[in-house]
């Protein structure tokens, strides 16, 4: 299976998970929702698959480039 790794595109903390490891997810989904400098950012998936691995928790600080989940297709 690919597997695709959802890296943060900026720095910030995890405001909300949107999706639960397992869940099947379509490309452009919203996974989770990062703040940052009190805006709220979507993280979407990039492909369409299962989410193995969710590395993060709500209020976790995150930086640009830091992989927050892993999705197999």
């Amino acid at each position: 299976m690919p597997r695709s790794e959802i890296p943060s595109a900026i720095t910030g903390s995890v405001w909300k998970i949107e999706v639960a490891a397992g869940a099947e997810v379509a490309a452009g989904e919203t996974v989770l929702l990062i703040e940052s400098m009190k805006m709220e950012i979507p993280v979407e998936a990039p492909t369409a698959g299962v989410v193995t691995s969710i590395l993060v928790a709500e209020g976790d600080q995150v930086t640009e480039g830091q992989v927050l989940m892993v999705i197999e297709s």
